[in-house]
């Protein structure tokens, strides 16, 4: 998984386009990108869309982002997105750990009601959208076997906070918004589920996309949300680990699977330790 690509839940074209974008996941949007007076159609839109995808073979992983828990439309997304089996649940404002414990048993009545397997239906939370969920990120750890990835947004929190923006001129995230970030990446990896990087709004910069998704991959996260078809593949080919990385991290592996006890062992004039071992496991992980 290295690219999720949202797309709106009542704009069946879209959808169908970002079928074809090469994203591994396709999130189907009912919450910010959906109207109020569009909301109910929408979840019809997404079911019928899933299960046309899902019955023709679609490529990508497909998710439906539900609207937040405290709006009181959560239920009612769920009865009818479930009903097409989509493969995970996007998750918007959690609070903390107990928010996926709750949707992780709504989940769970609606795979027995639709003759889903149990426990199939992942789910992704966005850990940062407000203030007070920044004071929780460790509750994620152990919260349900669900959880499969755990991402960022600065848009949200930023509207929370009150702020005039969250980036500098330059373009660079300003200081609430770097914890943010790097609070969801201490908090997904004690978690043992993937880091997914927020969306670059700016999506004609594929400069500056670049540029962030290098950053991100550099300081561990895995992958990234698009906000459009045409940042797609600039995400992908950022989280996909090079053929010489894969090769290091293979030559690596060997040398300490010859060596079982060997704490310390040297390559190309670099002293490598278990730490080296864990990174190399981990790149070739995401590779295969």
């Amino acid at each position: 998984m290295r690219s999720l690509l949202f797309v709106p839940g009542d704009q069946p074209r879209k959808i169908e386009k970002g079928l074809t974008s090469g994203a591994d996941v396709l999130l189907v949007d009912l919450e910010d990108s959906v109207a109020p007076a569009n909301k109910v159609a929408a979840r019809a839109v997404a079911r019928d869309a899933i299960a046309a995808a899902k019955a023709a073979g679609a490529a990508p992983r497909l998710f439906v982002r539900v609207n937040a828990l405290d709006t009181g439309l959560t239920d009612d997304d769920l009865d009818l997105v479930m009903q097409a089996g989509p493969d995970g649940i996007l998750l918007p404002k959690a609070l903390s750990g107990m928010d996926v414990q709750h949707l992780a048993a709504k989940l769970a009545v609606r795979e027995a009601e639709n003759g889903l397997p149990d426990g199939g239906t992942v789910i992704i939370a966005i850990a940062t959208e407000t203030a007070a969920s920044l004071f929780t990120m460790g509750s994620y750890r152990g919260a349900t076997h669900r959880l499969a990835g755990l991402t960022w947004g600065a848009e949200d929190l930023s509207a929370d906070l009150g702020a005039e923006t969250n980036r500098t001129p330059d373009g660079l995230l300003t200081d609430p918004y770097r914890m943010a970030r790097v609070l969801t990446l201490f908090a997904a990896n004690a978690a043992g589920v993937a880091a997914i990087d927020s969306v670059f709004t700016a999506f004609r910069d594929d400069a500056g996309l670049a540029a962030e998704c290098a950053a991100a991959r550099r300081d561990g996260f895995t992958a990234k949300m698009a906000i459009h078809p045409a940042q797609v593949p600039v995400i992908n080919a950022a989280f996909t680990p090079s053929a010489e990385a894969v090769e290091r991290a293979r030559r690596i592996v060997a040398l300490f699977e010859a060596s079982p006890d060997a704490g310390v062992i040297g390559l190309d004039g670099e002293m490598l330790d278990r730490p080296h071992l864990l990174r190399a496991q981990r790149l070739l992980a995401r590779a295969g």
